[in-house]
């Protein structure tokens, strides 16, 4: 496995878990979903995480998007410490600085595309940048659909709407869970794509929950978790050398 850093990758932060745990019940009942986890995601890079049904994947990611509490530890998005913050507080950066995109789309039928991708930014009272928004439907190629409600959308459109939203409101860092797992290769080759681009072009930072090896090797980084800690990581995937990972570990219970 190759682990050596990207040469060209940024040293500036946009967000930073430092042992973090998430603990749920107690007793003979207690699981630890998370044990101690130390990640950062550096600004404009692609990160996919990656690891076994119930190995935290989604509960990292969930955690240092403040969508789920922690029980120890530190998350921070950009200088912001989330356990710090009120619930109002956690609303507020959770609205302007990140952005998510999940496997259900989260549409509002009633509206149309391009409401759609305005919505967080209306319910903020903040004007859309034209030139940037104007950029972001240029890049996800909606520009001829913007008058469609959802019904009227493919899945692939609808998912390029959900990708169009994230981006629109230039958050810090874009947090996206399967946000393949609804389409099929040709859709979800597009929106993995169009993801890849918004780091490499806008300097977005993405983070991506996927079990698919394919999707994976979009990223710049893959970082690997078992049993609630990371195991591995990997620079320059393929979607070959993710799955000999994979497999490798499935088929020992640990990285060889």
């Amino acid at each position: 496995m190759t682990t050596s850093p990207l040469a060209e990758r940024s040293t500036a932060v946009a967000a930073r878990a430092t042992d973090l745990s998430k603990i749920y019940g107690q007793g003979e009942t207690q699981v630890v979903a998370l044990d101690r986890v130390s990640v950062a995601f550096r600004q404009a890079e692609f990160t996919a995480i990656m690891g076994p049904s119930g190995s935290g994947k989604s509960t990292l990611m969930h955690c240092v998007a403040g969508l789920d509490t922690f029980s120890s530890g530190s998350v921070r998005v950009g200088e912001t410490e989330l356990g710090s913050l009120k619930d109002k507080q956690l609303t507020r950066l959770r609205r302007d600085k990140i952005g998510f995109i999940f496997q259900a789309f989260n549409l509002l039928p009633t509206l149309t595309a391009l409401e759609n991708i305005t919505l967080p930014m209306d319910i903020a009272g903040r004007k859309p940048d034209k030139e940037w928004l104007d950029s972001v439907i240029r890049m996800v190629g909606l520009k001829d659909r913007l008058s469609h409600r959802p019904s009227q959308l493919s899945g692939g459109q609808q998912q390029r709407v959900a990708v169009a939203r994230a981006l629109a409101s230039r958050p810090e860092i874009i947090f996206g869970d399967e946000p393949t797992g609804n389409l099929d290769s040709r859709s979800g080759a597009e929106v993995l794509g169009f993801l890849r681009n918004s780091v490499r072009e806008l300097g977005q930072t993405v983070v991506m929950v996927t079990h698919d090896p394919v999707a994976a090797a979009y990223a710049d980084r893959v970082v690997f978790l078992a049993d609630g800690r990371i195991v591995d990581e990997m620079y320059r995937p393929t979607a070959e050398t993710v799955l000999d990972f994979m497999k490798q570990f499935d088929a020992k219970g640990r990285t060889s």
